[in-house]
């Protein structure tokens, strides 16, 4: 099949070698503008074009899919599909009825959970064991379409959301080779979702890592894998924002005012909760490193009895 794909970051990546590997037509990659990044904000252009440069792929990267002038060149193109993996805008009605096989999007949950732009984030934040892959033919909704196929996926107890994403992501690639030899041979059966189900995923932001040491010591942890590469789960010592990067739980320690401080050792700094005993292992001050608990110790101190969180500041 003619295939036009469409897609940004690094998660879509694998998709997209996976479609290059396995012989595909592919006519065009469609991908976000080159953003400026880092301290320095030089331009840089998303993972997807790189791959799709040495591939030797047209690469088109509109600032809205809604102009005429967009239609007027996918119509040229003529695809017998688009496939889309987190491309980072909605498609208009008109592209989504252009091409014969509709436009399929790879989503990195098992829809109808977990709908919107963070999945893999908000399903270790919410204490989920397992997550997946749905792939989906897309509609005018957001992730609302008639599911093809889903697979499971494990998460597990101590994995970041770093972590997941580079396993979902090529779990992605693999389910969606699946779900175009399904198309091509004219075997799928669309499952239409249950919209009763839903739950949505909202984009992160900073404040979402602010820890609430009111919270049960499990809700916290959740909390500090969910939030990584980023915004990160931080906190205040004295009123200056640590960043919470590493954690365990420990059950034995008795009940304390939540964010107090209650002990630090070479293993990690005790802190209570609304229930339970964070361990926090690794951290990082403003300005300075990503440091292990016991690492920071060489040079530093910390005074037990001072509640954590109190005059949270912004990052």
């Amino acid at each position: 099949m003619k295939v036009i794909f469409m897609g940004t970051p690094e998660f879509a990546v694998p998709c997209l070698r996976a479609l290059i590997d396995e012989k595909n037509e592919l006519l065009a990659v469609f991908t976000q503008p080159d953003r400026p990044k880092g301290r320095g904000k030089r331009l840089m252009m998303p993972p997807v074009k790189a791959l799709a440069i040495e591939a030797d792929i047209p690469v088109y990267q509109p600032i809205s899919l809604k102009s005429p002038e967009v239609l007027e060149t996918i119509k040229k193109l003529g695809p017998d599909i688009i496939i889309v993996v987190a491309y980072g805008q909605l498609l208009p009605k008109a592209i989504l009825e252009l091409p014969p096989f509709g436009c399929v999007n790879v989503h990195a949950s098992l829809l109808p959970k977990y709908r919107g732009a963070a999945p893999i984030n908000w399903a270790i934040i919410n204490g989920e064991d397992k997550t997946g892959i749905t792939t989906m033919y897309m509609d005018v909704g957001i992730d609302t379409g008639d599911m093809i196929l889903k697979e499971e996926l494990l998460i597990g107890e101590d994995e970041t959301s770093a972590e997941l994403h580079d396993r979902m992501a090529a779990l992605g690639a693999e389910v969606l080779i699946k779900t175009l030899n399904l198309i091509e041979t004219g075997n799928v059966v669309r499952e239409p979702q249950d919209h009763q189900e839903s739950s949505h995923a909202s984009m992160l932001s900073k404040e979402l890592g602010m820890i609430d040491w009111t919270k049960t010591a499990s809700e916290i942890k959740n909390l500090v894998r969910g939030t990584i590469p980023w915004p990160t789960a931080f906190t205040t010592y004295k009123r200056e924002v640590m960043k919470v990067l590493k954690c365990t739980i420990e059950e034995t320690k008795a009940p304390d005012i939540p964010g107090k401080l209650i002990s630090v050792t070479k293993d990690g700094i005790y802190v209570a909760t609304g229930n339970g005993t964070i361990v926090i292992q690794e951290l990082q001050f403003s300005g300075g490193k990503r440091l292990t608990v016991k690492d920071f110790l060489v040079g530093n101190q910390l005074e037990e009895g001072v509640i954590l969180g109190e005059a949270v500041g912004s990052q």
